[in-house]
């Protein structure tokens, strides 16, 4: 006797509903840890992106000119509908992505973070008044949304990457078009729901779901404005490169290579626990993750012990099983591409401290498991090194000293976040002082920055000017208008010059 099992089909989210568009191309969505196609991805086709667009438009003229007052009563109550289903969006999160319950709760929190800082838009959006500039003349300047703006979010946070973009983008007057990654969308579309059930008028937050098609014609579209972007560093050059020439404003987030700089005098068990926890939580999938050791002098030995310690420790499982702390990368080809790496400075004369290849967790054989790897000795020309590995692999690099860590970090392409572990404030200063990377931890190993606050990177962890959320978010979602102004008297309205006024 035969089954067949009907999959969950997942449409896009146009207008106010739910929609299964006009597309016929599907695409698999799986389970990580089980390696079993859970759901059917609809993907947009051309005219599902027009239609998104023209929604967009038409809600975006309307949605600019609510008060202020409305806006955030909406987004008050988007905050509060959030927050009552953080643990229906974190099993969606697990199912589709595969970390931990416990972290895909954190993503969330973080994302609350940003929408309680969008409720407060009336004060961000205050302006400028300059009274009697010149003679019967007043000066003033206030902040306009850009009108219909764009996010193309990575499968890493699926909650939290978007909620970074569209409180931000809502609150200030724009409406939204949220492409999220083909590999978890059920989490986004929740969201969407969530801003529906908050009373959001129609047309001002959707979703809708493709591959390279629906990027670039979000890249190019003549009634996008603006465009937000969170991936690779190759795809956020091609997006700004895009996008800029296409006229439309852009922030394009790229990859990373964080580094942690381990001097002799800190505190090396505490070191090891944050740099554990930060390689391997979330499988080492987040632009944030500390993928470098840099251990100065005689820390090295005793760092790496410990380290070793806590890779074997963690405990890696379905990220639903209560006390699993790492679960599964995201794709077959993530997982190869992450062995292939650790082979790779293996065999370029790399320590294999901790080898994380051909994990099997029983029960979830098909999944993708790459378990905690830790790997000593390893130069600057290996891939390990130069490449974004995003997966739960920690190398060591030794120097001797701060000022030779200092130097390596500063050489390296990207700089979107490091640390420093130490004891010595005055060697923490001189790094905070020093580095060329746009986020800097002290003790810290994950510097992402509180909503109020802006988070963003340097050389290739970024494209365009502006960071996201935070006080760069309302600049980069609004344009500054400046008005001059003059009310003479009715007996006073005469005196123009043709020379240029001065007062």
């Amino acid at each position: 006797m035969s089954t067949t099992t009907t999959l969950t089909t997942i449409n896009h989210f146009i207008n106010g509903a739910e929609t299964a568009g006009e597309g016929d191309r599907t695409q698999p969505v799986y389970n990580p840890a089980t390696g079993q196609v859970t759901a059917e991805l609809r993907l947009a086709s051309e005219a599902d992106l027009d239609t998104a667009v023209a929604a967009a438009r038409k809600a975006a003229d309307s949605w600019g000119d609510i008060s202020l007052a409305k806006r955030t009563g909406v987004l008050f109550k988007f905050r509060e509908l959030v927050a009552a289903h953080v643990d229906e969006l974190a099993e969606l999160i697990t199912a589709e992505h595969g970390k931990v319950l416990s972290d895909a709760k954190g993503e969330i929190g973080r994302g609350l973070e940003v929408i309680e800082f969008a409720c407060g838009i009336p004060s961000l959006l205050k302006g400028d008044y300059s009274d009697q500039v010149s003679t019967g003349i007043d000066v003033f300047s206030f902040r306009e949304p850009l009108g219909v703006v764009a996010g193309i979010t990575p499968f890493n946070f699926p909650v939290m990457v978007p909620l970074w973009m569209a409180p931000m983008a809502i609150a200030t007057g724009n409406a939204f078009i949220l492409k999220p990654s083909e590999r978890d969308p059920s989490a986004p579309m929740l969201l969407a729901k969530l801003w529906k059930a908050a009373g959001l008028p129609d047309g001002v937050f959707q979703v809708l779901h493709g591959g390279k098609e629906t990027v670039d014609g979000l890249l190019t579209h003549p009634d996008v404005d603006g465009i937000s972007f969170v991936g690779s560093t190759p795809i956020a050059q091609y997006v700004h490169e895009t996008a800029t020439k296409h006229g439309k404003r852009v922030q394009a987030l790229g990859g990373a290579k964080n580094h942690a700089i381990v001097l002799p005098d800190a505190d090396l068990d505490n070191a090891a626990d944050h740099l554990a926890a930060a390689a391997f939580g979330s499988a080492g999938e987040r632009c944030m993750a500390i993928s470098v050791a840099v251990a100065v002098g005689d820390a090295a030995d005793l760092l790496v012990k410990k380290v070793q310690e806590r890779a074997l420790a963690v405990k890696v499982n379905n990220g639903t099983v209560p006390g699993a702390e790492m679960g599964p990368v995201i794709t077959p080809a993530s997982k190869e591409r992450i062995e292939r790496i650790v082979t790779e400075a293996e065999q370029a004369g790399a320590a294999m401290v901790v080898d994380g290849r051909d994990l099997v967790i029983p029960g979830h054989e098909e999944g993708f498991w790459v378990g905690p790897t830790v790997i000593d000795q390893v130069s600057t020309e290996m891939s390990a090194y130069t490449e974004e590995i995003f997966g739960p692999v920690l190398v060591v690099v030794r120097v001797d000293t701060l000022e030779e860590g200092i130097a390596l970090i500063n050489a390296n392409p990207y700089g979107n976040g490091t640390a420093i572990f130490t004891s010595s404030g005055a060697a923490a200063r001189k790094f905070q002082r020093s580095v060329t990377v746009g986020m800097v931890g002290i003790n810290v190993p994950l510097p992402v920055p509180v909503a109020y606050h802006s988070f963003g990177g340097w050389k290739n962890s970024l494209f365009g000017d502006k960071h996201i959320y935070g006080p760069e978010g309302v600049s980069f979602y609004t344009r500054g208008k400046v008005i001059t102004s003059r009310w003479p008297e009715p007996t006073h309205a005469s005196g123009a010059s043709y020379n240029f006024p001065s007062n």
